[in-house]
């Protein structure tokens, strides 16, 4: 019998995102970011992390959602990575969700190639399905540079 799986949850548009709580550094407010010139759309600037830098990218472009309106602050959800931290700009933080592989499907084909490459799969949840994130090709350079 397997383990339940841990996910840190949020929101990027009406979309319910997860991320295994392992590679979850932490989860902040809205911080004051730097521009990088030249760097890919989804690469919305660096933060200043308590003297770490960290780079910001934003998910809505990143999953080629349509853009987070002026008016509302992105959080933070700062993922670990071999480099560092990643810095997640996300809608909304959720809770830490237990989910149950028997309720694991894998990345259905109706979803947009955009967001499919960083999905690992779905879980059904009693009134909703949690796309879980896959971290590791969400943080490798060449898929990142590739958008």
């Amino acid at each position: 019998m397997t383990q339940p799986r841990q996910l840190c949850t949020f929101y990027v548009d009406s979309l319910y995102w997860g991320i295994e709580v392992t590679r979850v550094q932490e989860v902040i407010r809205y911080q004051e970011m730097t521009r990088v010139p030249l760097a890919p759309p989804h690469v919305r600037g660096l933060i200043n992390l308590r003297g770490q830098i960290v780079t910001a990218i934003e998910m809505r472009t990143r999953l080629g959602l349509s853009p987070r309106p002026d008016t509302v602050l992105p959080m933070n959800v700062v993922v670990r990575s071999d480099d560092g931290g990643i810095s997640l700009l996300v809608d909304e933080i959720g809770d830490v969700v237990e989910v149950s592989e028997a309720a694991f499907e894998p990345a259905p084909a109706t979803v947009q190639v955009s967001s499919r490459e960083l999905l690992r799969g779905v879980y059904k949840l009693d009134k909703k399905l949690l796309l879980q994130l896959d971290a590791d090709r969400l943080l490798e350079p060449s898929r990142g540079a590739a958008s």
